[in-house]
């Protein structure tokens, strides 16, 4: 079986490589995209780390390909959905540089702080500038932290041993569980207002790119001091530019920037900005850990058939997987589905089986289903074998049950989400022992093969409201390829609509429609 490590490795697992019988090891570190494209045909193991872009195209490409193991967390340069079609498993190593990114974080910190790198640069160039290079103090400063993950969580712990008043924002926490690490759980408006420094510790997603803008800015202490070891993008560099130069930010430290490398850039002419070229997990212990673990998990995949840290499918045995998969891919739809339609902040999740399984192991379905859930939510973070880790850690109570005896279907998997502000039950079963299907959503009966764009608007059960909607969408331009009506299962009194389309649905066509008295919700849902 063939390897190909594309970008630069830690010889320690390149070494691990060598070292196996029936492994082909190759280091080819300069393939441009085109010649990544030629030669990834014949491999069967493909091991990058930030610098490759596993595209749509690389993926076509890879006909022999069975598994991208990236060596470290970040996983925005795969095209994971195309990855997940093909059949490829994609792993990452979400564990070996969490302490390094910490760490990176609290020293830019820190050299922000006591303006280290321009007091270097200072000296070295003949002066002796101590009034100009003036610093301040951490202790008893407040630290503001955007996300508490395994990083953020590590750089509260570090900051509190710098004697900071650490408060944390994390709509996918429960303040709980921030309260018992010894930390105070705020608002988003309440961290701007009291912080003195912010670090980020979020993914880069749809709703948080962008998340510190010039409204954000406006919000915050005169003065406050901005650090993102995270990723480029979640800043507004623009935004942050102007705060910097009116003085409303007093510095930044960034080890990321929406484009790398940034070129010309107008941050990099401010004083006040200290920054770094992604050095977050660049140290030797780090890039040495992520080496072996990525190596030992393509190994043990290719020899074995053991799925370790994949983030588009359970952690289970080859053996197993075959029979698994139906019911697998049945379960994280469902909790995919959940994801984009709950409100509020998740506190339970009841998963319940009814009929024959068929002596099926339940476990890695029901961890699909969370990794389904929470996969919008925590996108960066989370995989097939940390997802019900997470669900505990963000307060989530999870518990199965299974009933014997069969319903309408030969089985079925009914999954209840209770939030803090409502309930929402999904069920679905397999149509020819693999096909997936939804058959039912808050009490409406449904027949939705879940997979691409979809648009599900509750509305009022009288006529000319499904007219309404179809003349909605023609007028928009929007084509429709499939278009179910649901009735309320109960009382009849409101209907289900399930659209799907080509694409997402357009927002104006969205408003256009939520705008309309007959219709109660409408919902964009991506598969």
């Amino acid at each position: 079986m063939k390897v190909l490590v594309s970008d630069k490795l830690g010889e320690a697992g390149i070494e691990l490589f060598k070292n196996e019988p029936g492994i082909e090891v190759d280091v080819k570190t300069d393939l441009t995209p085109e010649a990544l494209i030629q030669q990834i045909g014949t491999y069967d193991a493909l091991i990058i780390r930030s610098a490759t872009k596993v595209t749509a195209e690389v993926i076509t490409a890879a006909t022999n390909l069975k598994v991208i193991g990236r060596a470290g967390i970040g996983l925005d340069n795969v095209n994971v959905p195309a990855a997940t079609q093909k059949g490829i498993v994609v792993m990452n190593t979400p564990t070996g540089n969490t302490i390094t990114t910490a760490e990176h974080a609290i020293a830019m910190m820190m050299a922000l702080s006591r303006n280290i790198p321009q007091a270097t640069i200072s000296l070295k160039a003949g002066r002796w500038e101590k009034k100009k290079l003036q610093g301040q103090e951490m202790m008893n400063k407040t630290l503001g932290l955007l996300g508490f993950g395994k990083i953020g969580s590590i750089v509260a712990d570090r900051a509190r041993g710098l004697r900071m008043n650490v408060i944390v924002f994390d709509p996918n926490v429960n303040p709980e569980k921030i309260q018992e690490a010894g930390y105070e759980s705020v608002s988003l408006d309440e961290l701007y207002a009291r912080s003195d420094y912010i670090t980020i510790h979020v993914p880069k997603m749809e709703k948080t790119i962008g998340l510190l803008n010039a409204d954000a800015f406006s919000r915050m202490k005169d003065g406050i001091m901005i650090i993102n070891c995270a990723r480029g993008g979640i800043i507004d560099e623009a935004a942050l530019y102007d705060a910097l130069q009116s003085g409303k930010v007093a510095g930044a430290a960034l080890d990321v920037f929406a484009k790398e490398p940034p070129g010309e850039h107008p941050l990099l002419t401010c004083e006040n900005v200290i920054c770094t070229p992604h050095l977050g997990a660049s140290t030797q212990e780090a890039q040495t850990n992520v080496a072996v673990d990525v190596a030992r998990q393509i190994i043990a995949y290719l020899k074995e058939g053991t799925i370790i840290n994949a983030v588009n499918t359970p952690s289970v045995t080859g053996d197993r997987l075959a029979r698994l998969k139906p019911y697998l891919e049945l379960g994280r739809k469902l909790g995919l589905l959940l994801a984009q339609i709950h409100r509020g902040k998740l506190q339970e999740v009841a998963i319940e089986y009814s009929g024959e399984y068929h002596d099926l192991e339940l476990g890695p379905i029901s961890t699909a289903l969370i990794n389904g859930l929470l996969e919008p939510l925590v996108r960066e973070g989370v995989n097939a074998v940390n997802a019900p880790a997470i669900a505990q850690e963000m307060g989530i109570k999870v518990t199965e049950t299974l009933r014997a005896e069969p319903f309408d279907y030969l089985n079925l998997m009914t999954v209840r989400v209770t939030t803090t502000e409502q309930t929402d039950t999904v069920s679905g079963t397999l149509f020819g022992k693999i096909y997936p299907r939804i058959v039912e959503i808050n009490d409406f009966r449904v027949d939705v093969s879940p997979e691409g764009h979809m648009l599900i608007i509750l509305s009022e059960n009288k006529p000319g409201v499904i007219g309404r909607i179809g003349t909605t969408f023609g007028e928009g331009g929007v084509n429709i390829v499939r278009f179910m009506v649901g009735n309320e299962a109960i009382e009849g009194q409101k209907n289900m609509v399930i659209i799907k389309t080509d694409e997402p649905v357009p927002a104006d066509i969205l408003e256009t429609l939520k705008s309309k008295k007959v219709i109660f919700e409408a919902t964009s849902v991506n598969f």
